[in-house]
């Protein structure tokens, strides 16, 4: 019976098996750099107005609930309406260039168009409000915010990102009073972090059920 194939074709097979899994490995873990560091996730984006969280929630100490009035009550934590900034702006810094396109806004010329930061894939459900009344503090996501004079993202958001905090929340829980709070820390973290779970009835093993965040 002729031989179809040549000695060396075992040989070949194998070796192109195991670049095609080399191959395949080394995509694997650069698709997972790129997706726990994803690019321009540490970048501002350029915004019609350079607002400064640092001069405004640092400096000055403004709530951040005063601009995201929806925060605690809602699955989205809002964008400020013109009207929220012209309480101080009607009266300081009207001539500053800057400040040129709110005072446009506030005219009704041309409305604010801001540049989304935070974004998640339409698939994935997110709530503000249930992880204010559980107890997560707004840097355990956004980071030191009164220390960025533009603001960038410093979470990856990544589903791997949650999930760790789904499934060790305790190191992110805070007293109700202290979750606006920046740079706030327990003093016994174990102990603390142990007795809001329980105050909070936060049950783990429902915190990672797909349907809590794919609906």
């Amino acid at each position: 019976m002729a031989q179809l194939f040549p000695e060396s074709f075992g040989l070949r097979l194998r070796l192109a098996l195991l670049v095609a899994l080399a191959l395949a490995a080394i995509g694997i873990l650069i698709w997972r750099a790129v997706m726990a560091y994803p690019a321009g996730a540490h970048d501002a984006l350029e915004q019609p107005v350079p607002f400064s969280h640092k001069h405004h929630a640092g400096d000055d100490g403004i709530d951040c609930r005063y601009c995201h009035a929806s925060v605690e009550l809602s699955a989205v934590a809002g964008i400020p309406p013109v009207s929220t900034c012209m309480t101080c702006h009607s009266q300081l810094y009207t001539d500053q260039p800057a400040l040129a396109p709110l005072l446009a806004a506030w005219r009704g010329e041309a409305p604010l168009r801001w540049q989304r930061l935070h974004k998640l894939p339409d698939f994935v459900y997110f709530n503000h409000s249930i992880h204010i009344a559980k107890g997560v503090g707004c840097e355990s996501c956004h980071g030191a915010i009164d220390e960025m004079p533009l603001t960038a993202r410093v979470a990856p958001l990544t589903m791997q990102w949650c999930l760790s905090c789904h499934r060790s929340p305790a190191s992110h829980l805070r007293p109700r009073e202290q979750i606006f709070a920046q740079h706030w820390q327990a003093k016994d973290p174990s102990a603390t972090g142990q007795r809001l779970m329980s105050a909070y009835h936060i049950d783990t093993r429902r915190l990672t059920d797909c349907s809590t965040c794919h609906r």
